[in-house]
C-alpha cells in the first residue's frame, strides 16, 4: 500500500492482496546518506522498476526514529524500502511492516533477510485495518507511510484511523503524499478526525505531514 503518479494503467492495483500480474523479478538500488543496499522487486507490486520519488524523500526529509524507540510501523511496506531504513536506523526497535500484497509483503521480508535485519516483522494487512495482525499490545512510536491514496476515500480513513489510534502517545507518524492526489484536503481531514497535522515539507509536488497522536478519535 504506497502511492506515486505511476498510470494505472501500466500496473496492476498495487493493494491487490493476490497479484494475478505475471512475475518478473528485478533488483532496484536503494542509496541514502546512511543505507545503500539492492532490494528485490517483482511486477505486480508498487513501483518496482526504481524507489517511488516520494518515498525516497520521506527517507531523506522525515526525521529518523527516536532512540528511544521500541516498535516502528511501515505502513503499506511494498518490497520494503521504508521498512529496512526503519530496521537499520533503529536496530533496537522492532519494525512491523504490512501490506495487503502477499507479493509484496514475501519481497519485504526476503530484503529483511537479505540484508540482516532481524528486527522487521512483517505481517498482511486485514482489509481496511492494517494493523490486525499486530499484537493489540504493541503501540508505535513511529509510523512511516507513503499512503494508498487510490483505495478510495473512505477505507484510506479506516486505513489511517486504525494504524493512527495505535500511535503511543507523543509518538509521530510521517506521510508523503502528492499534491495533485489530495495531500492538502488529506491534511485537512486528519485534523478533523482528532489527529494534529502539520506540513513539515513540500518539495517537487510532494508533501510531507507529521501527525501527533492527538485526541485520539473514535473510528467512524
Amino acid at each position: 500500500m504506497s502511492e506515486s503518479q505511476q498510470p494505472e494503467a501500466m500496473q496492476e492495483h498495487y493493494f491487490t492482496s493476490s497479484p494475478t500480474t505475471p512475475s518478473r523479478p528485478a533488483t532496484v538500488r536503494l542509496d541514502l546518506p546512511d543505507l545503500s543496499c539492492e532490494l528485490e522487486t517483482d511486477r505486480g507490486v508498487f513501483s518496482p522498476d526504481r524507489i517511488d520519488a516520494g518515498t525516497k524523500l520521506l527517507l531523506q526529509e522525515a526525521p529518523p526514529p527516536p532512540p528511544s524507540s521500541r516498535h516502528l510501523l511501515d505502513l503499506g511496506c511494498g518490497y520494503g524500502p521504508i521498512a529496512v531504513a526503519l530496521a537499520s536506523r533503529a536496530p533496537q526497535a522492532t519494525v512491523w511492516a504490512v501490506d495487503t500484497n502477499e507479493r509484496a509483503i514475501a519481497l519485504c521480508a526476503r530484503n529483511a533477510e537479505r540484508i540482516g535485519l532481524t528486527s522487521v516483522q512483517v505481517r498482511p494487512a486485514h482489509n481496511d485495518n492494517p494493523v490486525a495482525n499486530i499484537p493489540t499490545t504493541v503501540t508505535f512510536d513511529a509510523i512511516y507511510a507513503n499512503p494508498p491514496i487510490r483505495v478510495g476515500k473512505a477505507t484510506l480513513h479506516s486505513v489511517l484511523q486504525h494504524a493512527l489510534l495505535r500511535l503511543t502517545p507523543g509518538g509521530t507518524a510521517y506521510l508523503v503524499v502528492h499534491k495533485h492526489l489530495g495531500s492538502d484536503s488529506l491534511q485537512r481531514w486528519l485534523g478533523t478526525a482528532g489527529f494534529p497535522t502539520r506540513r513539515l515539507i513540500s518539495r517537487v509536488g510532494y508533501r510531507i505531514l507529521a501527525i501527533s497522536s492527538g485526541s485520539r478519535s473514535v473510528l467512524d
